[in-house]
C-alpha cells in the first residue's frame, strides 16, 4: 500500500520542490529560533531549572527513527510520571493528551499555546528527519499499536504542521486525527501543503486547540 501511495503523490518533482521548500523554511525558522533562544533560555531555567531542550526518539517516514527536539515545557522527569496520568487520557486512543496536565510548567503553557516549543524542530526539518508539512511524528510505542489503516500515515514525511493541526489541534480525538493524517497521505500535493502552511499561522496566533 505504501509504495502505491508514494507513486501517486510522491513523484520526483513533488519530492524535490517539497524538500527545497523545507530547506528554505527551516533556515528561516532557525534564524528566528536564534532570537527566541536568547529570551526563552532564561525563562525556562528560572521557571523550573533543568535542561532547555527535550529530546525524544520519534518515528518518521517508513519507520525512520530520529531524535525529535523541542523546548522543554514540562517539569524535569515528567516522563516518569506518565503512568500516573494514563487513566486521564483525553485522546480516546493510543496517543496521550491531557489539557490540564499537571506536569506542564508555567512557562511551558505559554510556549505550547503559541507553539514556540516546536521551533527547535526546524533543525529536524533541515536534517531531513521531518518536513514542514505532514503528520506529527509518533512515539515508538504508538507505532507498535497501529493497525494497517493507521500505518498509512507513516508513508509520507512526518511534519511540524498538518491537517489536524489546522482543524482543531488537540481538541480532536485520536481517530479524527488519524483520519485527517491518512487523508493527507493519500492526497498530498504542493497545493495542499501550501494551504496548510497558510492556515497554520492564524491557528497558532489565535492559540486554537492548544494544550
Amino acid at each position: 500500500m505504501g509504495q502505491s501511495i508514494r507513486q501517486g503523490i510522491g513523484d520526483s518533482v513533488y519530492r524535490s520542490v517539497k524538500r527545497a521548500v523545507d530547506i528554505v523554511g527551516a533556515l528561516l525558522g532557525l534564524m528566528a529560533l536564534f532570537s527566541a533562544f536568547i529570551l526563552l533560555v532564561p525563562l525556562i531555567k528560572l521557571d523550573s531549572g533543568g535542561p532547555i531542550f527535550f529530546v525524544q526518539t520519534r518515528v518518521g517516514q517508513y519507520g525512520h527513527r530520529f531524535k525529535f527536539i523541542k523546548f522543554r515545557t514540562m517539569k524535569v522527569g515528567a516522563h516518569l510520571r506518565q503512568w500516573e496520568l494514563d487513566n486521564l487520557n483525553e485522546s480516546g486512543g493510543i496517543t496521550f493528551k491531557l489539557h490540564n496536565d499537571p506536569r506542564i510548567t508555567r512557562v511551558g503553557r505559554v510556549l505550547r499555546r503559541a507553539s514556540l516549543d516546536e521551533m527547535p524542530q526546524f533543525w529536524n526539518v533541515l536534517r531531513g528527519d521531518m518536513s514542514l508539512v505532514g503528520p506529527r511524528p509518533p512515539l515508538l510505542r504508538e507505532v507498535s499499536q497501529y493497525n494497517e489503516i493507521q500505518k498509512v500515515r507513516m508513508t509520507v514525511p512526518q511534519g511540524m504542521t498538518g491537517l489536524w493541526q489546522v482543524r482543531g489541534r488537540s481538541n480532536l480525538k485520536f481517530d479524527d486525527m488519524v483520519d485527517l493524517d491518512v487523508h493527507y497521505a493519500l492526497n498530498a500535493s504542493l497545493l495542499i501543503d501550501f494551504k496548510i502552511l497558510l492556515a497554520t499561522f492564524p491557528t497558532v496566533f489565535l492559540g486554537r486547540g492548544a494544550v
